[in-house]
């Protein structure tokens, strides 16, 4: 990929967006695109960090696995989110497993250059603090959810949240590309039940169910579906 098509993907992430224009620039400089193919590990849990990454195409599957080894799956990243930040800063092993859905394109930061931007820029670390504090905030929303919200508003809130990250990449497809297996780990419940949810909300008209997709109707139904 040419380096104006990363910057421009990139440039959709508000974090980034925000960012001085000579450290966004140094990111940019510094980073290597590195590809994964699809179930490609990027690194286990206690791994110690190499580098701070950001997705520029396809996505990243953050995950544990229980002593059975089921895996509990806690997020998906997108393409122009960071991420990877917390042990490079703490110094301590990676929390998550990261493996790649689908061919994805990185753009890595090495741990050195990430460690550099402190010595070379003072305002870095005020930039870094505020992703740090978007860390904890979804972190508090996730806790949230979990305690107050019926597995029909999580499975909405997940939704409404993969929605707005399709909106804010400017994609041109507005599908959710997800299985309904996938949807089950995210709010740690079966598949038979997330697909009696979707099922439900197909005839509230709020999406329609496609093979491997989820196409939002009605927005703000599914808003108010999900909020606490």
């Amino acid at each position: 990929m040419h380096s104006n098509e990363i910057q421009k993907i990139l440039s959709q992430n508000t974090w980034f967006a925000s960012l001085p224009e000579s450290l966004a620039d140094m990111l940019l400089e510094k980073g290597k695109v590195k590809v994964l193919h699809d179930q490609q590990t990027l690194h286990q849990k206690n791994d110690l960090a190499d580098g701070f990454h950001c997705v520029v195409i396809g996505r990243i599957r953050i995950s544990n696995f229980t002593v059975e080894g089921k895996e509990l799956v806690l997020t998906w990243i997108q393409p122009g989110n960071w991420f990877g930040e917390i042990s490079l800063i703490d110094g301590q092993p990676r929390t998550h497993d990261a493996h790649a859905e689908g061919t994805t394109t990185l753009l890595k930061v090495p741990k050195s250059a990430f460690e550099q931007l402190f010595i070379d820029h003072h305002q870095w670390s005020r930039h870094i603090m505020r992703l740090l504090c978007q860390r904890v905030r979804a972190t508090f929303s996730l806790i949230d959810e979990t305690g107050c919200l019926s597995l029909k508003g999580q499975l909405c809130k997940r939704l409404s949240l993969m929605y707005q990250g399709l909106e804010e990449q400017q994609s041109k497809s507005m599908e959710i590309t997800i299985s309904q297996d996938a949807l089950a780990q995210l709010i740690h419940s079966s598949r038979q039940t997330v697909n009696k949810i979707l099922q439900g909300l197909q005839k509230e008209k709020v999406i329609t169910l496609r093979y491997g997709e989820v196409v939002i109707l009605d927005r703000n139904a599914l808003e108010a579906l999900s909020q606490i």
